[in-house]
This record gives C-alpha cells, structure tokens and sequence, in this order.
C-alpha cells in the first residue's frame, strides 16, 4: 500500500493521484488472486491436516477467521474457479466481487465467455453490475419449483421430524457450494437451517430456502439447550410469582384505602350525630323552659278565671239582697271572701308576737334573715348602736350602716337566685356549665342559697361538679400502682402526706406493721378498686 505525506500530495496532480489510487487496489485485488492459488494448494493436497484440522472448513475458522473466515475463502475459491474457466479472458475479471455472479456460469464455459464477452462490449472496463447483467442476459436465472413434498403432521409448537441421512443438493446459485450434494447427519438447530455434511468431511450451516428439498416448519417457537430451557422456566416462574406479590400488594393497599373511606365516613356520620343530639338536647331544654313558661301562665289564667268568677258571684249576691239590709256592713259571702284573702295574706307573713310565744315550724332560716333586716330598719329608727349590732351579728357582716345595708340587698336577691337555680335543676339533664352560668351571679350569697336547697338539690349540684372535674389523688386517697406489670399493681396503700411539686407519700397496707412509707408522683399511681381490678 502506497503512503504519501501531506507535501507530496499537495504537489500531485488529481490525474497522478487518481491512478495512484486505482493501482494500489489493483495490486490489492493481484495479492488477493495471488493468496487464492495458496489457499487452493491447502486445500487440494489437505495440508491442514498436518495442524490437526480435521477438515478444510476448521481450518479457516481456527487461521483465516481476521480475514472473513470459511466464507471468505470459499467466495475466493469460486472466483479462482471463474478465472481458470474463462481461459484467456479470466485477465478481465479483476476481483472476486466481479467474478461472483458468474460463478454459476463456471460449469458451462461457453456461456461464461459470452458473459464476459458481452460485458466488454457494454462496458469496456465493465463492474460487477455489468458481469451480473451479462450473466442473466447470457443464462437466465431460472426459476427453481421445488417439489411439494407432504410434510407429516406434528404436533403444535414443536420442532418438525426432519429425517437423518437425508441426501439434499444445494440449489441456491449464489451458494458457495451450488450443485454439490451432502447428508444432513445431525438435528437442526433451528427451524430455517439445516447441518450438511459433504463428501469432504465438511459440515456447513445452510438455510432451507437454498436446498433442493422443501423442508417447512409449522413451529415458530424456538428451541433452547437444556440448561437455557430451565433458566428461561426459573425467570418465568419467579415473574409468575412477582405478578402474584404485585397483585396481592395492590389487592391489600386497595382493601385499606376502602377500609380508611369506610371509618372516614363513620366517623363523620359520628360526629354529625352527636351534633344533632347536642341541637337536640338544646331544643328540648329550650322546649322544657317554654312549657314551664306556658304552665305558669295557664295557673295564672285559671287564678284570674276563679277570681273573675268570683268577683261576678259576689256582685250578682249584692243585687239580689235588698239594700235596707246592707246599711254599711258587709254580707256575709263578702266577709267569708275577705276573710279567705286575708288569711292567705296572713299564711305568707311572719308573726313576730308568734315568734316570741314558740319557735317557728318551717323556714327557721328565713325567720332569722328577717329578723336581722328588721332590726336593721329598727336600728334606723331609733338611732340604736345595740340594734345595728344584733342585725350585724344576725346577718353576718360588720356593724356598720352600709355594711348592713349591703348585706340586705344581698339577702334580697336571694329569692330570685333560688328561683333560676331551681329552674336550672329541673331539668332532664344539666351540666356544670349550666349551673355555673346561674350560680356565678350570686356567687356572694352563695352560702345563703345553699343553705335554703334540698339535700336532693345539694347532690346533683355535686355530682355534676364530680362529673366535670377529673378525681385528684390527695391526703386520704385509698390508692394502688398503676403500671399493671408492676408487683404493687394489686397492693392497697394510703396517701397520708402531700410533697407538694406532684409528689405524695403512700403508706402500704402490707407495711403497715413496718410502718414504711414511699414517696411516688402522682402519675404513678391510681385508686383502687378492689382485688380483681
């Protein structure tokens, strides 16, 4: 191969450089031709066996394969064969390429120097194109039917039975091998090629299309080697199973979306109800007051209906008695009328000469309240420093005008804080809050109000306080450890002292004898509820 720098290249001329070119491939294609007549020598006087090939074809593969291998050569070898056939114009043809589509011309030498014959006069330096158009025109290719031959039936998705030692002959003209005949000895290991042995030893991979005989699979699955088949069935088994694991996560993350909706919703249907029941129990507090409202007035008609009643009985009596006999006295129905509101009026009143002859049978509480607002205004009135002294001491406050006096409006604000108070309790169900938002108004006679309540009134109003605040273990408790795993879980102890800063001292009864006693913080502990809890 020429080399050239880049000055002496500057200088040539495009005509040199041209045939320069064209003389180092023409020298390339003489080497080629050259190495063909060794190659042909190899294989002829079998010389390869000296290396230990067994046959041509190994040859290639184990020396020549950097240079194309077996089916390099065997193209070189038909272009030599071309060469030697076409005499004295084996000179035209100058390298394999040219001499492939002439190479089933090789046989008949007449026609192969009319091909090449033709392509001079086309072409005088005809190409490849040229000798493979002179060659078709010269011999056309004919087209090769192939016998149908009635396949045996096999099952599906299986390899076709193909049967050994069967002779076929290569048909394909552009195969190195064309017209030769050989044996296939061994399985395919495909379904579009077939392994033939010639009658040189050597075995060749050639595809069904380039046989003689039809040979047709109706499988299009492929066949693997053992060890292959069973990795392909591993990784299809381990995707089985990937797929399965997916679909269960799927199936998994899916049931707890469901399940997180479904308490999504129940917890809203929850709340929606308790707040219903609370507009409820509001409406039927205000429905309770309503009603209390209306029977108070429907007493107060019915009164007014007596009364109006009897006011038309007693005028209707005056007409009818002569008025001779009323002078300026009063009839008897008018006395025994007046005598009934009088002693009404009188029912109601506190009678201080009957104070002083025997005590009072009810509202001794309110006898002594009176007492002192009465010796108050006593104390007014006479100007007495020893009256406003027993009003102070009977009311509860300083000897002095304006406490006194405040402490008398005070008392008069008591029947009303009574009135709400009871209202409040009356109810169905009340809360602290409830009670609260009455009782905190007169928070200043509270110790007045409750000393007029029931002891049934006192314990509702307690438990709902107990109801609204949570128990706190002090001085006196009755407690137990609150750790279940703990061994004093189920012990009974006494808090008999407060160390302030959340700490109490417990005394055991188990230790009692020792008389030890240990310090804990409060959340340690809780109250006991007996042996089994």
């Amino acid at each position: 191969m020429l080399t050239l720098d880049r000055e002496t290249l500057g200088e040539l001329h495009y005509d040199d450089l041209n045939s320069s070119i064209k003389d180092t491939f023409a020298t390339l294609d003489r080497f080629e031709l050259q190495a063909v007549e060794q190659i042909r020598l190899m294989h002829d006087e079998r010389m390869y066996t000296i290396a230990g090939y067994k046959n041509f074809s190994e040859y290639c593969q184990g020396e020549l394969h950097i240079y194309g291998g077996y089916r390099r050569i065997n193209q070189l070898l038909g272009a030599s064969k071309v060469i030697s056939a076409a005499g004295e114009f084996g000179s035209q043809i100058k390298n394999e390429r040219q001499a492939r589509p002439l190479l089933r011309l090789a046989k008949e030498p007449e026609k192969l120097i009319a091909a090449i014959t033709m392509a001079l006069s086309l072409n005088p330096e005809p190409s490849e194109s040229d000798f493979a158009a002179a060659a078709n025109i010269v011999a056309p290719m004919p087209r090769v039917r192939k016998p149908f031959h009635q396949e045996p039936l096999v099952p599906k998705n299986q390899e076709p039975m193909v049967p050994k030692n069967m002779k076929v002959t290569i048909s394909s003209p552009e195969h190195p091998r064309y017209g030769e005949s050989g044996v296939i000895c061994a399985d395919a290991p495909n379904n579009s090629q077939q392994i033939v042995t010639f009658a040189d030893g050597e075995r060749l991979l050639v595809n069904n299309t380039d046989l003689d005989v039809a040979i047709v699979s109706d499988s299009t699955e492929r066949r693997y080697p053992k060890e292959y088949a069973e990795a392909i069935a591993a990784l299809k088994e381990q995707h089985k199973l990937e797929l399965e694991r997916l679909e269960q996560e799927l199936r998994i993350g899916l049931q707890a979306e469901v399940s997180a909706r479904a308490e999504a919703q129940v917890s809203e249907q929850i709340q929606s109800l308790q707040q219903l029941y609370k507009e409820q129990k509001e409406q039927n507090i205000q429905l309770q007051q309503r009603l209390e409202e209306m029977e108070g007035l429907r007493k107060l008609e019915t009164e007014n209906q007596q009364l109006h009643q009897r006011i038309q009985e007693l005028e209707h009596a005056l007409e009818e008695r002569p008025s001779q006999q009323w002078g300026n006295t009063m009839t008897q129905q008018a006395t025994i009328v007046l005598n009934k509101h009088v002693l009404q009026a009188l029912e109601k009143t506190i009678d201080l000469r009957t104070l002083a002859l025997e005590p009072p049978k009810e509202n001794a509480t309110e006898c002594l309240r009176l007492m002192g607002m009465a010796l108050k205004q006593i104390a007014t009135a006479m100007n007495s420093t020893q009256a406003l002294k027993a009003a102070a001491l009977i009311l509860g406050t300083s000897p002095t005008t304006e406490a006194i006096a405040t402490r008398t409006e005070q008392l008069q604000l008591l029947p009303q804080a009574l009135r709400e108070i009871r209202q409040v309790l009356a109810r169905i169900e009340f809360t602290w809050q409830e009670f609260w938002a009455v009782a905190e108004k007169y928070e200043v006679i509270k110790a007045d109000y409750w000393a007029e309540l029931t002891t049934q009134e006192t314990d509702l109003i307690t438990k709902a306080q107990k109801a609204e605040s949570p128990q706190l273990i002090q001085v006196g408790s009755i407690v137990a450890y609150a750790d279940p795993y703990y061994t004093l879980y189920n012990a009974r102890g006494e808090v008999v002292e407060d160390l302030g800063e959340d700490e109490v001292l417990v005394a055991w009864d188990h230790w009692k004898n020792e008389g030890r006693k240990i310090r804990y913080f409060r959340n340690e502990l809780r109250f006991w509820q007996g042996e089994n809890k």
